[in-house]
């Protein structure tokens, strides 16, 4: 539905309209993410500017440190299962051993790939 641009109120402010590509631009420079961040964020907690702002900053916060794998989200552990190239539940027993940092798991994911070879 169409943005009506004679309501330019308070509440018309306080929503983001993901169908007018000028609001998308405008939303994504002030967050500072790309527009498909912003929709997917407006997606999971609606279309509220003070919603998704909080939920960019949470994802920020919880993105900041990129060396840690997070199993508690989905996303990361199809990205770390694909980037290591194993199943999930292999990724999981790793983290398990090592704990969440991606280099160790790497390191020691590839030992047990090492040792497999020299076994075989």
């Amino acid at each position: 539905m169409a943005d009506d641009k004679s309501k330019v109120g308070g509440s018309d402010r306080k929503l983001i309209a993901l169908g007018e590509p000028y609001e998308v631009r405008y939303w994504s420079k002030k967050f500072k993410v790309t527009p498909a961040k912003l929709r997917y964020a407006a997606k999971k907690v609606g279309q509220s500017a003070k919603k998704v702002e909080a939920y960019i900053k949470l994802q920020k916060h919880r993105g900041r440190d990129r060396t840690l794998i997070a199993l508690g989200e989905p996303y990361e552990v199809r990205y770390w299962s694909k980037k290591f190239k194993v199943s999930p539940a292999r990724l999981k027993a790793a983290v398990k051993s090592v704990g969440h940092s991606s280099k160790k798991v790497g390191a020691y994911l590839a030992s047990k790939r090492a040792a497999n070879r020299k076994a075989v």
